[in-house]
């Protein structure tokens, strides 16, 4: 699968601008390989790295490749009912063009997000360009890291919430649920809340576009940002929430791509956070089936839940 989009580009990981020449490029590259190479001391994930970057911009025929947006990844790798940049009343279920009965969705997926993205790649552009296509692979790859975490972001949950609506119809889930608090003035969501026999769980999906792994009691990673803590933000989104619904949550779950967590799944196996997980996206499935609790909820107090929180939740 290509890259995420909130990953490092080759140019970032040189520490060059994407305009550099080609001799800027190399001598960049040969710097950091005596930096990086942990024969003197570097990293060696680093190295590979560097190493990397080269073989996807050494030669002017890859530069060109890869400025003209190969590789470049600006959808979701499942297709989801919502169009990019547009948002809808989110207060019905969507239902697939399919014979396969479908867990029950409600919202968009990502649409927060892509609305950022778009305000944000519109300003960067500048005030009256003209902007064809903000997808455009090329574009993407040249907009700062900052914006193209957005698309990142959107692009994860569109990927878990196709997913999980092929858990089938025992589930149900809605998508950027406001829990009722704010964050420097902006409605605080949670991605997805999720409904199934296992119980009722808070899901965040997220792509920093790095490697994360679970240190103590939440994520680490170079991606995330300093002083962030995934895991805790999520505990207190889900208390929130549960609290003015009057509902406990069986679980809280923060998905990533395959490739950015070494094991399938990592929970937290003691304190406040205690059964909290991170996991890969293939290994979301079997933990929303199996549950983290032991216990499973009876066919009529998932009807119930289902009856109250499709009145109760509000929808960003």
């Amino acid at each position: 699968m290509p890259e995420s989009p909130a990953a490092q580009t080759p140019y970032e990981v040189l520490g060059v601008p994407a305009g550099a020449s080609d001799d800027e490029l190399k001598r960049a590259y040969r710097r950091l390989l005596r930096e990086t190479h942990p024969d003197t001391g570097g990293e060696a994930a680093r190295f590979v790295l560097v190493q990397r970057a080269w073989e996807r911009v050494g030669t002017p025929e890859l530069r060109a490749a890869y400025d003209r947006g190969a590789g470049a990844r600006t959808s979701s790798p499942e297709p989801t009912s919502y169009a990019a940049g547009a948002r809808g009343s989110g207060s019905t279920a969507r239902r697939p063009a399919s014979s396969t009965v479908r867990a029950r969705t409600y919202g968009h997926p990502g649409g927060q997000e892509r609305e950022v993205y778009l305000s944000l790649m519109r300003e960067w552009v500048g005030r009256g360009v003209r902007l064809d296509d903000p997808y455009d692979p090329g574009l993407v790859q040249r907009a700062p890291r900052e914006i193209r975490g957005w698309l990142a972001k959107a692009i994860a949950e569109e990927t878990t919430s196709a997913i999980v609506g092929d858990l089938g119809v025992g589930f149900t889930i809605w998508n950027n649920v406001l829990t009722g608090r704010s964050i420097d003035g902006v409605g605080e969501t949670i991605d997805h809340i999720v409904l199934g026999p296992s119980g009722l769980y808070a899901v965040q999906s997220e792509d920093w576009g790095t490697p994360v792994r679970l240190k103590k009691d939440d994520l680490v990673g170079e991606g995330i940002p300093s002083g962030y803590e995934p895991l805790h933000q999520l505990r207190g989104a889900a208390r929130s929430l549960g609290r003015s619904l009057g509902v406990r949550f069986t679980g809280l779950v923060i998905v990533v791509p395959d490739d950015d967590l070494e094991v399938h799944a990592a929970v937290v196996d003691r304190g406040r956070l205690a059964g909290a997980a991170v996991v890969r996206r293939a290994a979301l499935p079997q933990l929303l089936r199996d549950g983290t609790g032991g216990t499973r909820e009876s066919i009529d107090r998932v009807f119930d839940l289902r009856t109250r929180l499709q009145q109760s939740l509000r929808l960003a």
